[in-house]
């Protein structure tokens, strides 16, 4: 298995997990592992060979939602239903995506510098972030508005092509 290959994971009728690079069965804990170590990998139905990594990462996640303390509200999830078949659903898809991709890359270069320099201002970090959130937040709301008006914006919040 190269780099760029992800890891085959299959999983069978009975729900258990097989990796097929260790030749092993595997739980859902493990799979955990492999996202936090950001190992790539695919789940698939043995019978019909359907890619099912979704489901099972959302299977994790509703596990941890039960476990000590939540990430997602009930509110924030009622929110996240009323999404689906929305109009603005695949930018509102698109803007989650790329603002959890911003905050996992601000979280590591804060910490880099933490950990690089006792003279960092944390204030200045922290409102440097929210002025760049602030601004990915208002690019998405002006897409929305477009797209709620039947408007079909040139570009998105970060000047690239909107995806069809």
């Amino acid at each position: 298995m190269s780099e760029s290959e992800p890891r085959i994971i299959k999983k069978y009728q009975n729900r258990c997990l097989y990796d097929t690079s260790l030749s092993k069965y595997i739980s859902l804990s493990d799979l955990k592992d492999l996202v936090f170590r950001q190992e790539p990998f695919e789940v698939r139905e043995v019978k019909t060979d359907k890619d099912i990594t979704r489901q099972v990462l959302l299977q994790i996640i509703a596990e941890e939602e039960n476990e000590g303390d939540p990430l997602f509200t009930t509110d924030v999830l009622m929110k996240f239903i009323r999404m689906y078949g929305d109009s603005v659903q695949d930018v509102f898809s698109r803007y989650m995506e790329k603002s959890m991709g911003y905050f996992d890359q601000q979280s590591r270069q804060v910490m880099e510098q933490w950990s690089d320099s006792q003279q960092l201002n944390p204030i200045s970090v922290w409102s440097d972030m929210a002025k760049k959130n602030m601004e990915l937040w208002q690019g998405t709301q002006r897409n929305m508005l477009m797209k709620a008006v039947g408007l079909t914006p040139d570009k998105d919040e970060e000047g690239e092509e909107p995806t069809k």
